[in-house]
This record gives structure tokens, C-alpha cells and sequence, in this order.
């Protein structure tokens, strides 16, 4: 059979360079050196590790239907991410119109929020106001009652030095002798 060199030797089998030099130096692919001192491989050799060649014009259809299936796959790879790239937009449209739902929401609870506290501080000071007035109240009724107690224990006062003196007048009087009795009731 004939002789190849190593380069044509990949070209045949199928293989890249790199294996067949792998395959000489473990001892699996037998060579011989050549009268230039290069290395060349029987093409039965070759035959009897990678098996039988194929004709080039194998070679090249399979290539054309490797090829053919390459684009295939890769269209419906760019597909399958299309639909992915579709499912993720309404998935982000889903999200987006879901936030402004929720800020929207955030913004009126804010705004009740606000309106609460504003109407919680006018609460809170008018309860101060009324629990001012309350204060001032019961302080005008207290001094109101101090008044009315002295008033009371004043006219007690007056009552008592009255009584005093009516007794102390009828004492006076039981003292005295009648003409001096009727002479004083005549004054009076």
C-alpha cells in the first residue's frame, strides 16, 4: 500500500495531527522513517486503527449535512432563546406594573398616614385645650367654694357674735332694774 506523511495521514483518518502523532509515539500507530528522515505511516496502518477511510466526497456531504444540521440547531436554539427573552419581558412587565401597583398603594397609606397624624395632632391639641380649660374650670370652682366657705364660716361668725351679744344684752338687761329696762327699749 501506499505511504503518507503524517499531515495526510490526519487528513484521511479523520483525526487532527495532534492524535496521530499520540497514537506513533505510544506504539499504537506504527511508522517508518523515510529516506529524508521523515516519518510516514502505511495507509493499511491507518486503516487497521481508525478503521476503513471514507471517500472525500462522503466526506463532504456528511460535512454539508453536519453543517445543515449545525444551522438547524442553531435556529432552534435561537428560537427556544427568543421565547425565553419573550417569557422574561411580560415576566418583567408583570413586575413592573406589580410595583406601581404596590407604590401607588404606599402612596395612599401614606397619604392616610399623613391625614391621621394631622388630625391626631389637632386632636391631641385640643384635648390639650379642653384638659386646659378643665383646669382652669375647677380652679374658678375651687376659689368659688373658698369664697362661699368663708362666706359661711363669716356669717357663722357674725351669727355668733350676734347671739353673743343678744346674750350678753339679756344678761345686761336681767341686770337692770325695770325703769332702766323700759327707758333703753324707749331709745331703742
Amino acid at each position: 500500500m501506499a505511504k503518507v506523511a503524517i499531515l495526510k495521514a490526519a487528513d484521511l483518518s479523520g483525526k487532527s495531527k495532534a492524535t496521530i502523532m499520540r497514537a506513533m509515539n505510544s506504539g499504537r500507530l506504527s511508522f517508518e522513517l523515510d529516506e529524508s528522515g521523515e516519518k510516514v505511516i502505511d495507509t493499511s496502518e491507518l486503516e487497521r486503527v481508525y478503521g476503513p477511510f471514507r471517500s472525500k466526497a462522503a466526506t463532504e456531504s456528511e460535512a454539508l449535512v453536519r453543517a445543515e444540521l449545525q444551522r438547524a440547531t442553531d435556529m432552534l436554539e435561537v428560537e427556544r432563546i427568543k421565547m425565553r427573552v419573550r417569557g422574561l419581558e411580560d415576566q418583567l412587565h408583570m413586575t413592573q406594573t406589580q410595583l406601581d401597583d404596590m407604590r401607588d398603594q404606599r402612596d395612599q397609606w401614606q397619604k392616610q398616614a399623613q391625614q391621621i397624624l394631622i388630625t391626631n395632632q389637632m386632636s391631641q391639641k385640643h384635648a390639650e385645650d379642653l384638659k386646659q380649660e378643665l383646669r382652669e374650670r375647677e380652679a374658678r370652682e375651687r376659689a368659688a367654694r373658698q369664697k362661699q366657705m368663708e362666706e359661711r364660716l363669716r356669717r357663722q361668725a357674725e351669727n355668733e357674735n350676734a347671739r353673743h351679744e343678744e346674750m350678753a344684752m339679756e344678761q345686761h338687761m336681767a341686770e337692770m332694774p325695770i325703769w332702766s329696762k323700759i327707758l333703753q327699749k324707749i331709745r331703742a
